[in-house]
């Protein structure tokens, strides 16, 4: 597959092994260069020249030590929740001359952790890993998993491990008067695309909980030219709205002034048609003014355009939005 393609894909679904999600890489063989934990940290490996420790040369990542017996190493990730992968990404960064020259990917799904008896299952066979870049697979079966090893060949380290995906959840344990954040990504929300995510990812407008700085939000460059900036949400399931939370935590001299939702219920289409068509869905939430570093709730705003199944957030002209909830019942 294309660099191109895996990038996309990775864009369009979510990291299902990020702490914030719950994700926790809870064994390995051997961690003693640098610790297991670090190997799904959400920040990009850094490199500092002089840092030494105890073990050695300090390395942003996960690194065993050189194997001098038979075997291999390999490192568990239990994940945020459960779900089905579609690409991974094993990120070499940094790792020059220390670098596992071959890695694979199983998987399994268990209520429970892993143990002895486990019975994996092969998602990306063995390949050749190079150093200090980007090694992206793409995944075919579309089964959940909960559990994810991470194997290297036959030793050596990998900065980081990015497992992207869409988020598994059992509908049938809601009830259809339930209301729930139909966008998040713990419900299997997705943000798709947007026109500019220059300082903050579009993934973080449905992440868990308040956004802790303005890093974790959505922004957009300083826009300089008539127009407003957009993003496409795809809601984890068909539902009908009943309400909306805009919240610009941590954005103060830079929030939108205003934001409107369109929404529609889509069957078809691939991206460029959902984006090229989403001008055109009906309006959900007329445009509303916003303040800065506040929760903002809609309820009677909301316009009654029956079940969707995606939603166009659009801020004006610019700036940056901490979190956004969809809440509706089930359609």
């Amino acid at each position: 597959m294309s660099k191109d393609s895996i990038q996309n894909l990775s864009e369009q679904w979510i990291n299902l092994a990020q702490p914030r999600l719950g994700a926790e890489v809870i064994s390995t063989t051997d961690d003693f260069f640098a610790l297991k934990e670090r190997l799904i940290k959400p920040d990009p490996p850094i490199f500092i020249p002089d840092k030494f420790d105890d073990h050695g040369k300090w390395m942003d990542g996960w690194e065993s030590r050189r194997k001098r017996t038979p075997g291999h190493d390999h490192c568990i990730v239990r994940l945020g929740h459960p779900g089905s992968i579609k690409a991974i990404d094993i990120d070499t960064t940094h790792f020059i001359g220390n670098h596992p020259p071959h890695a694979s990917l199983d998987a399994c799904c268990s209520d429970a952790d892993p143990s002895a008896d486990t019975q994996w299952v092969e998602l990306v066979a063995r390949a050749v890993i190079e150093a200090d870049t980007h090694n992206r697979f793409e995944v075919e079966d579309s089964r959940p998993w909960s559990h994810v090893r991470l194997n290297i060949y036959p030793d050596g380290g990998v900065a980081r491990l990015r497992v992207y995906g869409e988020v598994y959840c059992d509908w049938n344990r809601y009830d259809k008067s339930d209301l729930l954040d139909l966008a998040a990504m713990e419900h299997g929300g997705r943000a798709l695309t947007c026109n500019d995510m220059h300082f903050g990812s579009i993934e973080n407008l449905i992440a868990p909980g308040r956004g802790i700085n303005m890093g974790d939000g959505w922004e957009t460059r300083r826009r300089r030219e008539p127009g407003h900036d957009w993003a496409i949400l795809a809601l984890g399931h068909v539902g009908i709205v009943k309400r909306i939370e805009v919240d610009t935590a941590n954005f103060k001299g830079n929030y939108p002034d205003r934001c409107s939702v369109q929404a529609a219920r889509v069957t078809t289409g691939d991206l460029d048609t959902i984006v090229g068509q989403s001008t055109s869905w009906d309006t959900l939430l007329p445009e509303q003014k916003l303040q800065m570093d506040r929760q903002h709730f809609f309820e009677t705003e909301i316009q009654d355009i029956g079940a969707i199944t995606h939603v166009r957030f659009n801020i004006f002209p610019d700036g940056g939005v901490s979190r956004i909830r969809v809440f509706g019942h089930l359609g």
